[in-house]
């Protein structure tokens, strides 16, 4: 879809996001004119003087329709992320957001002259991997409301059309982001590690799907352009399926700090934090350990990357050792972010 000689305006939503920044200037480096759309005004400095920042919300037409109008791609990463646990009154947000909201991108990107639309899925729609390594073809069994509504947002932007009723989206399934930006459990993991008082939970033997977020904005920017693209869904890694002991060794190497020594065995631990949550639950209380806490930590999602490699010809920049190293470097050396 790029124009060798002026490439066409992009719509990003939700750039003020962990990743969206990366997305943005990625876009920036290929050349790409850039619109952002986000709930939150971007902090001074976020992206580069020549974007064009816009505020508001996915789930308003009018607002989205603005936003879509010249633009010939749309990046569409606006959404409710995963919560642990969320309460049940929380599932009328993740449909209004990650459904609604990617249903009105879909009709106002159809009714315009978008040429691409690129989704930023989930591999955690496929469910609990029950030890398998997933494929596209695996079907998904989500398990929480974001990856439930995730694949429902999935679904819209497949059967999306332009004018002309050709397929215009495209769907990436990432693997676990990592980034200097990226909060979450890898981050709060590298914290600990970075402490020394990081005990790690079984043998480690499970196995995870990671992207370093410069790769992960790579890849997008190549959905964007690549014809192959269009109406598939593809799992979008570093091209390795981790153990959790490697994630660990990686994230030690690039701090500098030995790896832990010790390690709890799984099912007393498990027992024990039951325990604790039951006991802690019947006084009213919340339990800063549970049950469902550990069976998360040793997971095993393994998830097959290769299709978007053969065909699209992603190769990764970043290892997990290099990943990790970017990220701390970009920190300042530090993991206090």
């Amino acid at each position: 879809m790029a124009n060798p000689d002026k490439k066409p305006l992009v719509l990003v939503t939700g750039a003020t996001g962990a990743l969206g920044p990366r997305v943005v200037q990625a876009l920036c480096d290929a050349g790409y004119p850039v619109r952002t759309l986000s709930i939150d005004q971007p902090v001074q400095g976020l992206f580069a003087e020549h974007v064009d920042v816009r505020q508001g919300d996915i789930t308003d037409p009018q607002t989205v329709a603005h936003a879509v109008q010249g633009c010939k791609g749309i990046i569409h990463m606006a959404a409710l992320l995963h919560m642990f646990n969320p309460p049940s009154d929380m599932r009328e947000r993740y449909e209004k957001i990650n459904v609604g909201g990617t249903a009105v991108v879909a009709d106002a990107a159809s009714r315009s002259d978008v040429r691409r639309l690129v989704f930023f899925s989930t591999i955690a729609v496929y469910g609990p991997s029950g030890g398998e390594v997933l494929t596209e073809d695996s079907t998904p069994r989500p398990d929480t409301f974001y990856a439930e509504t995730k694949l429902a947002a999935e679904r819209i932007v497949l059967e999306a059309k332009n004018a002309e009723g050709k397929s215009i989206g495209c769907v990436l399934r990432f693997g676990a982001v990592y980034g200097a930006r990226v909060k979450g459990n890898y981050r709060n993991l590298l914290k600990a590690l970075s402490k020394g008082y990081f005990v790690p939970i079984g043998t480690g033997a499970n196995r995870r799907t990671l992207i370093y977020d410069k790769d992960a904005a790579r890849a997008a920017v190549l959905a964007l352009e690549h014809p192959a693209a269009v109406g598939n869904v593809f799992n979008v890694s570093d091209g390795s399926c981790h153990t959790l002991s490697e994630i660990i060794e990686a994230m030690c190497l690039a701090l500098g700090r030995n790896l832990p020594r010790l390690s709890m065995p799984v099912t007393p631990l498990r027992l024990v934090a039951g325990t604790i949550e039951d006991v802690m639950h019947f006084a009213g209380l919340h339990s800063p350990i549970t049950r469902a806490l550990i069976d998360k930590y040793t997971e095993d999602m393994a998830v097959d990357c290769r299709r978007f490699r053969r065909q699209l010809g992603f190769l990764p920049s970043y290892d997990l050792l290099a990943g990790w190293k970017d990220a701390i470097c970009e920190t300042g050396g530090t993991v206090e972010y």
